[in-house]
This record gives C-alpha cells, sequence and structure tokens, in this order.
C-alpha cells in the first residue's frame, strides 16, 4: 500500500465506505487559519468539540486525537499537533509543528480506522501554518497508518 495523491477538497473525500479526515490543531484552543476554515464550512461540530475540551479543567494535551462524527460515515480526527501557533510576522519562530505528537495521533487513528473498516483522507498535514515538511510527514504516515494497511488519500487542492 502507497499513499495515493488526489486532486480535490479534502472535505469531499471520494469513496462510499467509512473515512475518516485528518487534521492538525496546535494545543492553545485557537481554531481560525488554515484548513481548519474549510472544515467550519463545512460543518460546526469539530470546532465545537475543540473549543468547548479547552474550557474544561483538563485539557488536551499534544498527541490526542477528538474524533468526531460529522455524518454517517464520515468523522473529522482534530490532532493536536501543533505547540503553539507561529505569527506571520515572526517568520523565523520555530515551527509550531510537533512530529512525535502528531505520530502518537496517527496511531490512535490507524487503530479508529481499522476498527471502523475507514479510509483516511488529508490534506498535506502539517505543511502550512504549522511549519512542517512534507519529506518528514509522509515516512510518519507510512509506518502509522499504511502498515496498518490502510487506505491513505492525501488532497492537493
Amino acid at each position: 500500500m502507497t499513499i495515493q495523491y488526489l486532486k480535490g477538497d479534502a472535505t469531499n473525500p471520494a469513496g462510499d465506505n467509512n473515512k475518516v479526515i485528518v487534521h492538525i490543531c496546535n494545543d492553545l484552543g485557537k481554531w481560525g487559519k488554515g484548513f481548519i476554515l474549510a472544515i467550519s464550512k463545512r460543518w460546526s461540530k469539530p470546532e465545537q468539540v475543540y473549543r468547548d475540551s479547552f474550557k474544561q479543567e483538563l485539557k488536551p494535551s499534544l498527541g490526542h486525537v477528538q474524533f468526531v462524527q460529522v455524518e454517517g460515515s464520515l468523522t473529522v480526527a482534530n490532532i493536536i499537533g501543533q505547540h503553539g501557533i507561529r505569527s506571520p510576522r515572526n517568520k523565523t519562530a520555530p515551527a509550531p509543528i510537533r512530529y512525535d505528537a502528531v505520530e502518537q495521533g496517527l496511531i490512535a487513528i490507524a487503530s479508529f480506522a481499522v476498527d471502523g473498516g475507514a479510509s483516511v483522507h488529508m490534506p498535506r498535514i502539517g505543511c502550512g501554518l504549522s511549519g512542517g515538511s512534507w519529506e518528514e510527514m509522509e515516512p510518519i504516515i507510512e509506518r502509522t497508518i499504511i502498515s496498518k494497511c490502510v487506505d491513505v488519500f492525501v488532497y492537493d487542492f
């Protein structure tokens, strides 16, 4: 198995089976830029679950995944895989992506996908506002999800 690359919108995943849309969130409770906006345009629940979790005493930490069912066969997975945010004005600040946290989250997503007979769909996670590189992210996806014989689709808009 390999990652399958598609042109299109990751919020409108292909296929009739169960599907999981994966994306990266920060550990501050701030929702509002990048692919997250595309998710919010389609469904309100992933943002609501994320924001509500930061109002609780025990907030989600790096590596945590929130699985939010948005339609009958479609779940959005919010991975807490970014430590803080980087200001657009401060391009020299360290990238907020945390590959180890993303890997931990992808392990949970792989298990969820195997148990539910689901395929996994995503943009090039961690490579936008998170400041990561696809050269580092792709092998993480291969060893966590592809290795479990789960179909992975990466969308380039």
